[in-house]
């Protein structure tokens, strides 16, 4: 099992980058409550406001607004373990989780690559995937793996569940997939639980991490809560990983867009704990800026490494796990 450094602990001195002062990050979180409770988020899927419905919630069914108390959403980020643990294929590569603790994985997902052999700049294949996933595995700095490209190759409606058979493969790290359903959700599960020998130990070894992103600003789509829901039903991680860009979905502010993005991640976290309470979770972001010029976002950026900063930031704060973008 891997328990590594933590970022911003002194050993004989060493770095550390916080963007807020703690009255800063308590006024982003007051602001994200009043956000939540007075202008609250739209949630597509009937199953997703029907929770939120029976936990006190106030809910525009034609609108499909749902308006989240300030006490739920503290519960919720109360009862999401500070700790817990992603396991391998091989116990080795078992990784530990909690606030702080820094580690290393890929990102997802590429949708097209350069062949290592011939130069070739084309639609990645499921074998890609595997011989990503091999890479993966061999390299020590990584200690999860994500899906890394997609299997062009697949049929579309299941492709999660093609790219995930050939992560479960060809690598023994704890690994992060991203379905766009239930089904696919449940049958990628399915496959993890043969693996480790049925879905009691899956719980107690989960070899699987699920991740969804809500649509910014405030949008919780059908896909993502059904992915939230079955996720927290079977007792495995989540990460939800807003995705919001400074300037163009969310306010062109650090502090702003702060407050859209975590009030997207706490809506995620709150359904999640309303399905089941104490379900592992993990704060999640893929937030930046918009290049004003391109209309697309920046990524590898100042502006990135500062969000991603104020991101780990706010989670310690919750004592929860956090994951962050990089370049």
């Amino acid at each position: 099992m891997k328990r590594n450094l933590h970022a911003g602990h002194r050993r004989s001195g060493g770095f550390s980058l916080n963007v807020f002062t703690e009255a800063e990050m308590d006024s982003i979180h007051l602001a994200t409550l009043e956000v939540l409770e007075r202008t609250g988020v739209f949630v597509e899927a009937d199953e997703a406001i029907d929770i939120f419905t029976d936990a006190g919630c106030h809910v525009d069914r034609e609108r499909r607004v749902v308006k989240i108390p300030p006490h739920l959403v503290e519960d919720a980020i109360r009862s999401a373990p500070s700790r817990f643990t992603l396991c391998g294929r091989d116990p080795k590569n078992d990784f530990v989780m909690e606030p702080g603790r820094v580690a290393f994985t890929n990102f997802s997902e590429g949708i097209r690559l350069i062949d290592p052999f011939t130069g070739e700049y084309r639609d990645p294949t499921k074998k890609d995937i595997g011989d990503i996933a091999r890479l993966n595995d061999y390299l020590s700095e990584m200690d999860t793996h994500e899906i890394s490209v997609g299997a062009s190759d697949a049929p579309a409606e299941t492709i999660s569940v093609h790219n995930s058979e050939q992560q479960l493969l060809n690598t023994t790290k704890p690994i992060g997939i991203g379905p766009l359903s239930r089904m696919e959700s449940i049958a990628v599960f399915r496959m993890c639980a043969e693996i480790v020998g049925g879905e009691d130990a899956l719980r107690e070894r989960p070899i699987v991490y699920n991740g969804v992103c809500p649509v910014s600003p405030l949008k919780l789509p059908h896909e993502v809560t059904e992915v939230i829901i079955e996720t927290a039903r079977w007792g495995l991680p989540c990460n939800v990983l807003s995705m919001a860009m400074a300037g163009g979905s969310s306010p062109v502010t650090l502090a702003g867009t702060m407050v859209t993005h975590n009030a997207e991640v706490l809506a995620g976290i709150t359904l999640s704990q309303l399905a089941e309470r104490g379900v592992p979770v993990i704060y999640g972001s893929s937030t930046t800026a918009m290049d004003l010029k391109l209309a697309a976002a920046s990524v590898g950026t100042p502006e990135l490494a500062m969000v991603s900063a104020a991101v780990a930031q706010m989670a310690r704060r919750y004592l929860l796990p956090s994951f962050v973008a990089g370049l």
